[in-house]
């Protein structure tokens, strides 16, 4: 029987883990984002790593980027699970301040980040609302890892998107996505599989989080 050195075990992980990462970053139409990839034990203790949020189980979870942009997700968007409490005041406050649905807000936390203050994008995007360094500056966000000044500095982006279109929430979700510019350029929502995705899971997720205004507010 050939035994196996616990380093050995760790860099055959690492090398599994970073198979896993490439496959998926390379499986997508878009260049921009992917996924979150999840890393843990089953019960007779092998490592294991999936792209879908395990069950009853305790793992760890590997940023690799927009967790609503995966073209081939298998999560059932209508039935996930929905983060009704986490930052609610500050969600509601900011919403409130800028004028805008604060269930369109807590839709684009969950297709950004699924509600990870410390999430981290290999493009450099932070945080809750995943604002690059560039357009934190801009929005006066000094710490984009702060939960509050993120959704603070989000909401305001996201709602100056939706006055630049006139409130339409798609396009406002494609230039969140994609840029403005790529908007611009194609005329409405670009045509990447990614963006494409992307803005009808935040449709469907915003429709959820909606049912459970009272809940909410």
């Amino acid at each position: 029987m050939r035994i196996i050195s616990k380093n050995k075990l760790q860099y055959y992980s690492f090398i599994s883990l970073y198979i896993l990462a490439t496959f998926i970053s390379h499986s997508n139409a878009s260049e921009k984002k992917t996924t979150d990839i999840y890393t843990y034990k089953s019960t007779s203790g092998v490592t294991s790593f999936s792209d879908i949020e395990p069950i009853d189980v305790n793992f760890s979870r590997y940023r690799v980027d927009c967790y609503a942009c995966e073209v081939d997700s298998l999560i059932d968007w209508r039935k996930a699970k929905l983060y009704l409490q986490p930052y609610k005041n500050d969600i509601n406050q900011a919403a409130l301040k800028y004028g805008i649905d604060p269930a369109f807000v807590r839709a684009v936390i969950h297709a950004e980040s699924h509600f990870n203050p410390q999430a981290t994008s290999k493009q450099g995007a932070q945080g809750l609302m995943q604002l690059m360094p560039a357009t934190a500056r801009e929005l006066g966000v000094k710490n984009s890892l702060s939960a509050q000044q993120n959704i603070k500095g989000g909401v305001k982006h996201l709602a100056r998107l939706l006055k630049k279109y006139k409130g339409d929430n798609k396009l406002a979700s494609a230039a969140y996505n994609a840029g403005e510019g790529a908007v611009k350029r194609y005329g409405g929502i670009p045509p990447y599989k990614e963006t494409e995705v992307y803005v009808e899971r935040v449709g469907i997720l915003h429709k959820r989080y909606g049912r459970f205004s009272h809940v909410t507010n």
